[in-house]
């Protein structure tokens, strides 16, 4: 064998072992647009492959998870509705409980720092427990949870593809929750098109006047691109006398966060009703008109609140159809983030 073919046969065996390497732990690449900002999360402690995405897609619709084997994060989490829930203004547990908020949408979760509607749980990794643990919500522990995966053969073998052993613990199930729900982002709306200047993204007059006319009155709070500002404010509503929630207070125990609740993205608004921290508005324009004529006056109301706005009829019609803009109906309909009907990766 002459030493050119000696060659061929050494780097033909080099290529195919590390084609089974790419096989084994196909890489997962973190998109966004080059208009957004740096993500806030650390992915370190993420193998960032196609398999733990999978194993995370297959624990997130999986009703395993709540003590009774009903309900799964997906419950809640509806992917054509922006993940979140439609049917009901304050969250359903197992056993029909009832929580005390209305489920905020879960996407570009990467670019958070603190999650839930009053900041309770500060990382990511950790955020599928507070869920997990509530008595109201699935009422389940992870030492059981952890129990449960084990002597599924199914898990087994997902855990296996991830780790290279079937060992099941709390830090990788967590982790794998983690990896599929960091890689729910919505970024293909109209008005991404129309950043980018790309076909499809062509506004309307309306259009443009409806985001004139957000940029002067909402962007201080649902900044752009991420349509939130990450931060905490009390928008004006009144307190609920059944629920008594005073939001972010309740973890600070700081009076001057008294009626303050995480300011959500506006990405997929339109499919993400009821509204409010407490689903108490079912429409969009019931959303504005609270913020035109609704707002209630107390210490601690968002200064961007103070002063009335004010909008015509028209105005808030162009406000309304530049709202339904951000609407990511790829996102919606990706079935990737869809309920997994295969073990094996999509």
């Amino acid at each position: 064998m002459n030493k050119f073919i000696r060659h061929i046969i050494f780097f033909l065996g080099i290529f195919l072992c590390l084609g089974f390497v790419i096989v084994k732990n196909k890489a997962l690449l973190f998109e966004y647009p080059e208009y957004w900002p740096k993500p806030e999360y650390n992915f370190s402690k993420l193998s960032m492959t196609e398999e733990e995405f999978q194993l995370g897609r297959h624990l997130f619709y999986d009703p395993l998870l709540s003590r009774d084997n009903t309900i799964s994060c997906a419950s809640c989490h509806l992917q054509a509705t922006g993940f979140t829930h439609v049917d009901h203004d304050l969250s359903h547990g197992i056993e029909g409980r009832i929580g005390t908020r209305n489920s905020i949408s879960i996407m570009n979760l990467a670019w958070n720092t603190s999650f839930m509607w009053d900041g309770g749980v500060n990382h990511l990794e950790v955020q599928a427990l507070a869920p997990i643990i509530s008595e109201n919500e699935m009422d389940e522990s992870l030492a059981n949870i952890v129990e449960k995966l084990k002597n599924s053969k199914k898990y087994k073998s997902l855990f296996y593809k991830v780790h290279q052993d079937s060992l099941v613990t709390g830090q990788k199930t967590l982790l794998a929750l983690t990896q599929f729900v960091v890689m729910l982002n919505s970024y293909n709306s109209k008005y991404d098109q129309y950043i980018r200047n790309e076909l499809g993204g062509e506004f309307t007059e309306q259009e443009k006047n409806g985001l004139t006319i957000f940029r002067n009155n909402c962007a201080s709070c649902h900044k752009e691109p991420l349509f939130t500002s990450k931060n905490f404010k009390n928008n004006g509503l009144s307190v609920d006398s059944t629920l008594n929630d005073f939001g972010r207070m309740i973890v600070t125990r700081k009076h001057q966060d008294s009626l303050k609740f995480k300011v959500p993205t506006l990405r997929n608004i339109q499919f993400t009703q009821p509204y409010m921290h407490d689903g108490r508005f079912e429409t969009l324009q019931e959303v504005i008109n609270h913020y035109t004529s609704g707002v209630q006056h107390s210490a601690t109301l968002a200064n961007e609140l103070k002063e009335p706005i004010i909008l015509t009829h028209k105005e808030k019609v162009d406000l309304l159809v530049f709202l339904r803009t951000l609407t990511d109906k790829k996102f919606l309909y990706n079935k990737r983030f869809s309920y997994p009907r295969e073990t094996t990766s999509n």
